[in-house]
């Protein structure tokens, strides 16, 4: 998925992971929620997947792709 800022000319790139993640979020599925679904769907740790799922979360609002409902 391709994500592009129009405004900033600015674009992301997501692989498969970082898409499920945004798009669970935007569900309104919590981190713990979009980690549970990783750890189920993947061959990851726990750990590893609550770290990624928060770093990706907390770029997703510095880059200002999701905002605080």
């Amino acid at each position: 998925m391709v994500l592009l800022d129009q405004r900033a000319g600015r674009y992301w790139q997501l692989n498969t992971t970082g898409t499920t993640v945004l798009q669970a979020f935007l569900n309104g599925s919590t981190p713990q929620q979009i980690t549970d679904a990783l750890v189920q769907a993947r061959p990851v740790s726990r750990e590893h997947a609550e770290a990624d799922v928060t770093a990706l979360i907390d770029q997703f609002f510095r880059a200002g792709l999701v905002s605080a409902p």
